[in-house]
């Protein structure tokens, strides 16, 4: 029996983030949605996501499954649920399916009647789901603690170079491979992860908590607050707090990022920042696509930016500001906080397509890799709607 993650009718609150990628492929803490059900459940798992993403996950085996909804927030007592299903049965709440487990087909699961599948259907109305992209910036602390218990649970640390600075040294985790040395890490605040063959230079200060994934970079006397996520081949510098980068983006030079999402293969010009409080101190609104409105998201977001996108040196990044996919932004002044999908500067101007799909797989070549041919249709796709 596997598990099958499954993108509920609302992912598309979630744009641009999920534009190019299923929910469960979202990273929160140190693992993506699918790697933390993976370690929790120990079964394989599977992803069901919109038809033009498909291809880049494939389909589960034939049999029975537990689907699961991917933005479902996990603890201790969804395990337990999961381990008493029976066939045909699943738990629900107000939003739709939270999980159930059935033989059907992938190809015959309908996301947006999800509940007509099942037979019996328990109520469990406490359940939390990621419904909007600043929330992962919202509850990436909890799931750094939380994902730092699974990953870490039963294995001994690498040594701790004696050229670091430590304090609650019983907290910090070094994969193999990794490279620390004259590094300042409290852990006091949270745990501190650094992943295989990541690299922190000289002089940098981090406050956990606080991951790197496997071979990410944080270069010299970088500034780290809690609560930060680097996904893998990510590299930072500057200052950082409470931001998560997916995988594969840079910010490598001075400047602020706080309280940001920011997707795959991106790149922060030297001496960008972003603000991520009001100038009035008061709740911030950012444009929500799906509800093609201004929702409120806290007194703290600064930008959420879809994969693909770069921002020239010293861009000026506004309070709750949604830089959409493949972008290439520049401009004078205070940037505008709405940057649609493939954009080139912020005058309304388009990335033609051809030039976007070659300038893409230049900058992957930088870490040695190359666009695929999945990654091209799917832009494709975005670009024609």
């Amino acid at each position: 029996m596997s598990v099958i993650l499954f993108d509920n009718p609302y992912r598309n609150h979630l744009f641009p983030l999920t534009k190019t990628r299923a929910v469960a492929s979202l990273r929160m803490g140190i693992l993506t949605v699918a790697e933390r059900w993976e370690k929790l459940t120990g079964s394989e798992v599977f992803i069901h996501t919109a038809a033009y993403l498909q291809d880049v996950y494939g389909t589960a085996t034939s049999g029975d499954h537990i689907w699961i909804d991917a933005s479902v927030i996990p603890d201790a007592k969804m395990i337990d649920m999961m381990a008493g299903l029976e066939n045909n049965e699943c738990w629900a709440d107000e939003y739709g399916l939270i999980m159930g487990k059935t033989d059907l087909a992938s190809k015959d699961f309908n996301a947006a009647a999800s509940l007509q599948h099942f037979q019996t259907i328990h109520d469990h109305s406490a359940v939390r789901r990621i419904q909007y992209p600043w929330q992962i910036i919202q509850f990436n602390d909890e799931l750094l603690r939380f994902d730092y218990g699974l990953v870490t649970y039963g294995r001994q640390s690498a040594p701790v170079s004696a050229t670091n600075r430590c304090i609650l040294p019983e907290q910090i985790f070094i994969e193999p491979g990794a490279v620390v040395e004259y590094a300042m890490l409290n852990a006091s605040t949270g745990p501190i992860y650094i992943g295989r063959d990541a690299m922190i230079m000289e002089g940098s200060a981090i406050r956990g908590p606080f991951a790197m994934g496997n071979d990410a970079v944080l270069k010299m006397n970088s500034r780290i607050y809690g609560a930060t996520t680097l996904g893998p081949f990510c590299m930072g510098g500057g200052e950082i707090k409470n931001s998560i980068m997916t995988g594969y983006s840079n910010k490598a030079h001075d400047g602020y990022m706080g309280d940001a999402v920011i997707g795959e293969w991106c790149n922060w010009g030297a001496g960008t920042c972003n603000s991520n409080l009001k100038n009035t101190a008061g709740v911030i609104k950012v444009w929500s696509e799906a509800a093609n409105d201004y929702l409120e998201a806290g007194y703290k977001c600064g930008v959420i930016m879809g994969d693909y996108s770069r921002t020239a040196i010293n861009s000026s990044i506004n309070t709750g500001s949604v830089i959409g996919i493949s972008s290439n932004v520049f401009g004078d002044g205070l940037l505008p906080n709405i940057i649609p999908d493939f954009s080139w500067g912020c005058k309304g101007v388009t990335y033609r397509i051809d030039k976007a799909l070659d300038d893409i797989n230049n900058w992957k070549k930088l870490k040695q890799a190359s666009i695929t041919e999945a990654e091209r249709n799917i832009l494709l796709h975005l670009y024609k709607k």
